[in-house]
């Protein structure tokens, strides 16, 4: 039978099993991420992670309209992207003048004002808009699939194979020397990763600026963590080469003609790590351009209240994508380094959990608190074990929001650095929420659902706002890249 406590009593009991709950698993990811941290900081104690320039082992000026060594296919899928990707594609045919690039589109039968802006965009050859010939949304690597048989046909036509698969969305800004970097990397490694950086927005510090946050400390630090330690490197969808062996090389473990599974979330992220499970190398390459700017795909993320739920929904595709559908899909590779790096990738609904039971904890404390200083309850003993974990996990948050504000701030700015503190809570909320759906999503795809592209709308895109330095990096400077990541 249950003891006959009384409220009070239960909620204080409660509040105890979920502080000693968040504490330990509080605990155990603090260890996870000293031990990035300490790798990180070796790498650049040796050198190892030193983020280099264009003209660091190249002298003169860069040629813009250097030609690649191959063609190289860019597909961007597109759904409901009209107020987007006619700057996205005017963009790139400005800053990439190379005659062997080749841009594929991709949008549906029923969505008549993306099509209608596309086919505003001019006669270039090096443009194709591709019309898929079901209605939408089905999936992001539908659409993918659907690009990549355009370009086999014309490949078949014209007598031609590409050397390269790009992969971006149709809100990314590219940088004008990015195409070449990936086009000489390419002739070292199988799979390419550029960095992301989301634009930072005035009118949305909080939203928009968490994304900041994120992708800062990811794409500086844990990226750079990953690819050191030979790890697999996940594709972010954007911003990232693939060399056609390495596709051809998928598609034959696959089964199959198509490079991307239609039903999968985040197809950009398999096939990334599926790069090296399939005997390819890949590389992350961090760079900066003359002026300084990081060599990176720009875009804006959701920035308003109003949107929201659009973060939300966007991170909820990510936890299903990685964390559900990356475990059933790809299993547990067993070397420790690939090992290490799943968990941490598939570590959102535990993570969504812990803080949620945090958040929890922290709205019954005031309640317990006042009811032992009103003697309705006896105070709890103390608990050594949690005593101890709270002291480390309160030095370890010091030491990660730290961390944070320094890899933010070394990007954006010393503001934005003191910022990433303070909206450390707006991230924790989001995924709290996101953990939660992304759940319910998998469970109702596991009762005979059907995924679909849970679509993010773009209403700006930075190229309206920046403008792109040219710049092209030397056959010099990639393979000094490589060997410093």
């Amino acid at each position: 039978m249950w003891p006959s406590y009384s409220a009070f009593q239960w909620l204080a009991i409660l509040e105890h099993e979920l502080l000693l709950f968040a504490a330990i698993w509080f605990a155990i990811g603090a260890v996870d991420e000293l031990a990035v941290d300490a790798t990180w900081v070796w790498l650049r104690l040796t050198g190892r992670a030193r983020t280099l320039r264009l003209s660091h082992h190249a002298g003169g000026a860069h040629d813009p309209s250097a030609e690649l060594q191959g063609i190289s296919a860019v597909l961007v899928p597109a759904w409901r992207e009209s107020a987007v990707i006619g700057a996205m594609v005017s963009h790139c045919l400005r800053v990439w003048p190379q005659q062997a690039l080749r841009i594929y589109v991709g949008c549906y039968r029923n969505d008549h004002e993306t099509l209608t802006v596309l086919t505003a965009l001019g006669s270039d050859p090096r443009l194709r808009v591709v019309v898929h010939d079901r209605d939408g949304p089905t999936t992001k690597a539908d659409c993918l699939n659907r690009l990549y048989r355009a370009m086999c046909d014309d490949e078949r036509r014209g007598a031609w194979r590409a050397r390269a698969l790009i992969l971006h969305d149709a809100e990314d800004m590219v940088h004008p020397a990015a195409l070449s970097l990936m086009d000489r990397a390419l002739s070292h490694v199988d799979f390419v990763q550029l960095p992301v950086r989301p634009e930072p927005q005035a009118k949305s510090p909080w939203i928009a600026g968490h994304y900041c946050d994120e992708f800062a400390e990811a794409h500086a630090r844990d990226m750079v963590v990953r690819d050191a330690i030979g790890a697999g490197l996940p594709s972010a969808g954007v911003g990232c080469a693939f060399s056609r062996g390495a596709i051809d090389r998928i598609i034959a473990q696959r089964g199959g003609a198509d490079p991307f599974a239609a039903e999968c979330l985040t197809e950009d992220y398999e096939c990334g790590l599926l790069v090296s499970e399939t005997g390819g190398k890949s590389a992350f390459l961090r760079m900066r351009d003359d002026d300084g700017k990081l060599i990176a795909t720009r875009e804006f993320f959701p920035a308003t209240l109003a949107t929201l739920a659009t973060s939300v929904r966007q991170k909820t595709r990510w936890v299903h994508g990685i964390a559900f559908q990356g475990w059933d899909r790809l299993g547990w590779n067993l070397r420790l380094c690939d090992l290490w790096m799943r968990l941490r990738d598939r570590r959102g609904p535990l993570l969504a959990l812990v803080l949620a039971s945090a958040y929890i904890m922290v709205l019954i404390w005031p309640v317990v608190r006042l009811a032992e200083t009103s003697a309705l309850i006896a105070p709890l003993p103390p608990d050594p074990v949690i005593e101890a974990l709270l002291v480390f996990n309160l030095g370890s948050f010091v030491w990660r929001l730290a961390m944070r504000a320094m890899v933010t701030g070394a990007e954006y700015g010393w503001l934005e650095g003191v910022r990433a503190i303070l909206r450390f809570p707006v991230g924790n909320v989001i995924t709290i929420i996101a953990g939660r759906r992304a759940l319910a999503a998998y469970v109702r795809v596991l009762l005979g659902g059907r995924v679909q592209w849970d679509h993010t709308v773009h209403l700006a895109h930075p190229a309206n706002a920046h403008s792109a330095e040219r710049c092209q990096p030397s056959a010099e400077v990639v393979p000094a890249v490589l060997a410093q990541v």
